[in-house]
C-alpha cells in the first residue's frame, strides 16, 4: 500500500475534518492485519513513499524503536507503521523535528503527559489551519491570474 492509498482511504472515510471519527481513521488507516508479520525497511519506505534513508534517520532522531531480525536487519511491526505514518503527516504538515521529538518523548513516559501532547498538538492544528488559509488565498490569487490571461479556472 502506497502513501497514495493511505491518503485515498484516509479522504474517504473521513468527510468532515471535525469529526470525532477522524482519530479512528487515522489509526486504522494501518491495520494490524495488513502488516501481519513485520516488513523490511525498503516494504515501509515504499508504503509510505519517503525514503528507507528517512526512515533511519527518524530512528536515529529517536522518533521510533526498530526491532531487528537475526542478520541485524529492521523490521517493522504494525505499531512502528502506525507511528511513522503519524509522524510522516506530522512533518509533511511542517511539525519541527524538536517539537516531533518532544512530543514522542512525552508518548513515550506515559499518560501523565497527555496534557502536554494535546497542547503540542492543539498549536500544531491551529499553525496547519492557517496555512490552509494562506494556501486558499493563494489559490485564488492564482485562479485571478489564469482568469486575467483567459485561462479557464475550477477544478
Amino acid at each position: 500500500m502506497a502513501i497514495d492509498d493511505l491518503m485515498s482511504r484516509a479522504l474517504a472515510a473521513l468527510g468532515d475534518v471535525d469529526d470525532p471519527k477522524t482519530i479512528e481513521v487515522v489509526h486504522d488507516l494501518i491495520d494490524a492485519s495488513e502488516v501481519t508479520e513485520p516488513l523490511p525497511i525498503a516494504d515501509v519506505a515504499d508504503m509510505l513513499g519517503i525514503t528507507a534513508h528517512t526512515l533511519r534517520y527518524y530512528e536515529r532522531a529517536e522518533l521510533i524503536t526498530v526491532d531487528r531480525d537475526a542478520n541485524g536487519h529492521r523490521r517493522y511491526d504494525a505499531a512502528a507503521v502506525r507511528r511513522l505514518v503519524f509522524l510522516t503527516r506530522m512533518r509533511l504538515s511542517g511539525m519541527p523535528m524538536r517539537d516531533l521529538q518532544h512530543y514522542v518523548e512525552l508518548v513515550d513516559r506515559g499518560d501523565d503527559t497527555v496534557p502536554e501532547r494535546l497542547d503540542i498538538l492543539m498549536e500544531h492544528r491551529d499553525t496547519i489551519r492557517r496555512q490552509i488559509r494562506e494556501l486558499q488565498f493563494s489559490l485564488v490569487a492564482t485562479e485571478y491570474k489564469i482568469a486575467t490571461y483567459g485561462g479557464a479556472t475550477g477544478p
